[in-house]
C-alpha cells in the first residue's frame, strides 16, 4: 500500500491531498507525520487514537484542527490535545473522541489537519531574517456507526443513470465512497468529471456529459484509506 505525504513545505488543499492519495503518489514524509492516511472513529469504541511523529530535526508545535466538509457542518468529534510540543524524532499520541448526541445512521466525513509549527525566532539575527514555515497534513476523518459491517467495496453499490446530457450517481448506501473525479463513458469513449473525490451516503451528484451512447461508466475507486484499486465499470441506466 502506498502512503501519500506532501514533502514540499507548503500548504495544500483538500482536493490536492485527496487526489494524490487516489493516484497513489509516494513522497518522502516531512514535518508532523501521522501513522495513518485516514482517521477512523468507530462509534462502538467512542474514540480513536493516532500517533504523530515529528520528523524534523528540531522542536515543533503540533496543532490539530478538525474541519467540516461543505455538506456536513455538525460537530461530531473533538481532538485532545489540540496543541502540544513535540521534540525532534519524538511522537505524540492524540485522541479523537466522538460526541454525537444521536446514534450514527451512516458514515460521516470530516477533515483533520495536522500542522507542525517550528519553534524559532521570527526576528533578524546577524542580518538574516528567520521565518518559521508550517507543514500540514490534511487527512479524511470518517465516523463509522455502531453495528454497521465494514464494506471493502462500497463503490459497487453506486447507482448510475443518464437523462439527456446529465449523468447522475446515487449513493443509497450508509458508506462514504471515495473515488477519482475522472469518469470514462463507454462505449462513447468520452469523459466527464465529478466535482469532488467522494460521494456521501444518500447523496446524488449530477454532471453534464458529452453526447454519445453511454451504457457503462468506468472510474477509479479508492479504499477507505485512500489507496487506489483497479478501475471499476458500472452499468448506466437510461
Amino acid at each position: 500500500m502506498t502512503h501519500f505525504f506532501n514533502s514540499a513545505r507548503q500548504r495544500f488543499n483538500t482536493g490536492i491531498g485527496a487526489l494524490a492519495l487516489l493516484l497513489s503518489i509516494q513522497a518522502q514524509a516531512d514535518g508532523m507525520v501521522p501513522n495513518t492516511s485516514v482517521v477512523i472513529v468507530n462509534e462502538a469504541d467512542g474514540e480513536s487514537s493516532v500517533t504523530v511523529t515529528n520528523t524534523d530535526a528540531s522542536l515543533a508545535l503540533l496543532h490539530i484542527t478538525i474541519e467540516n466538509i461543505a455538506e456536513d457542518s455538525e460537530s461530531l468529534v473533538f481532538v485532545t490535545p489540540p496543541l502540544s510540543r513535540v521534540e525532534a524524532s519524538k511522537t505524540q499520541l492524540v485522541r479523537f473522541i466522538l460526541q454525537s448526541e444521536k446514534p450514527l445512521l451512516t458514515q460521516r466525513l470530516k477533515r483533520v489537519i495536522f500542522e507542525g509549527i517550528p519553534q524559532g525566532k521570527s526576528a533578524t539575527e546577524a542580518g538574516h531574517a528567520r521565518v518559521g514555515v508550517t507543514v500540514r497534513q490534511n487527512l479524511p476523518l470518517i465516523m463509522h456507526p455502531k453495528g454497521l459491517a465494514p464494506n471493502r467495496t462500497p463503490w459497487t453499490d453506486l447507482q448510475w443513470s443518464l437523462q439527456g446530457d446529465q449523468l447522475t450517481v446515487s449513493n443509497d448506501t450508509p458508506y462514504v465512497v471515495r473515488m477519482a473525479q475522472e469518469l470514462h463513458l463507454l462505449p462513447a469513449a468520452t469523459a466527464a468529471m465529478l466535482p469532488k473525490t467522494y460521494v456521501l451516503p444518500g447523496e446524488r451528484i449530477s454532471v453534464a456529459v458529452p453526447k454519445g451512447e453511454v451504457t457503462q461508466v468506468r472510474f477509479q475507486p479508492a479504499t477507505v484509506y485512500g489507496f487506489a484499486v483497479p478501475h471499476y465499470e458500472a452499468p448506466v441506466k437510461s
